[in-house]
């Protein structure tokens, strides 16, 4: 699994121009999943069903990730409004994120090299107001330890910059924390080693 962090929508984005009397509408939001992405393109062709054309692109995942891709000419003709949008998308470095290209035609036809630049221009000039939070992949498990143990794990804890999530107080104390995942391993054994194994791990996987 790649756990290296990722660009990722921070707010939506609204964007427009007109071209040859036809307007072209560009929505950028944050979708993390796909399903969440073919929502917000539902949304957008519901606000503008009026409209000739609602196309659409999504990289609903890591940005490399091709299994997350997916896209729509919406009618226009083949290639020239999905596939230029989802390659500013795909190009951008940004995961989790949906575009969708509303035009209201103007009447003056763009051939199809001036809808390629349309579209994919839209995106590309919407990715421009882009701003951006980086998504650390993490970690969550729950540690069983000792009354004993609890200041050391916490003082490894705060060393890793780990989040306690939980913390359940019976005969023994169970701390279930949230970690960067590229040093989830390494603080775990630190943990188990100096606490001389007397420390147990439950449930460690990584929350992508």
């Amino acid at each position: 699994m790649n756990l290296t962090p990722y660009l990722t929508p921070a707010s939506a984005v609204v964007s427009e121009e007109e071209i040859k009397k036809s307007r072209f509408i560009t929505y950028l939001a944050h979708t993390p999943s796909i399903e969440s992405a073919k929502s917000f393109v539902a949304e957008i062709k519901a606000k503008h069903h009026d409209a000739r054309h609602n196309c659409w692109a999504f990289v609903a995942g890591r940005p490399g990730d091709s299994m997350s891709w997916g896209f729509s000419d919406d009618g226009e003709p083949s290639g020239t409004a999905g596939k230029p949008m989802l390659a500013q998308l795909s190009g951008s470095g940004v995961g989790e994120i949906t575009a969708v290209v509303t035009r209201y035609y103007g009447g003056i036809r763009l051939g199809t090299g001036g809808l390629v630049k349309a579209y994919g221009g839209g995106v590309q000039q919407a990715l421009a107001k882009l701003v951006t939070n980086e998504k650390t992949i993490t970690a969550q498990f729950t540690l069983s330890c000792e009354y004993p143990h609890i200041a050391l794990i916490e003082s490894i804890l705060a060393s890793y910059i780990a989040v306690k999530v939980n913390t359940e107080f019976s005969n023994n104390v169970l701390i279930t924390v949230e970690v960067d995942a590229r040093s989830a391993d390494q603080m775990v054994s630190e943990i188990v080693n100096r606490t001389r194994g007397q420390v147990s791990v439950a449930g460690l996987n990584n929350n992508s």
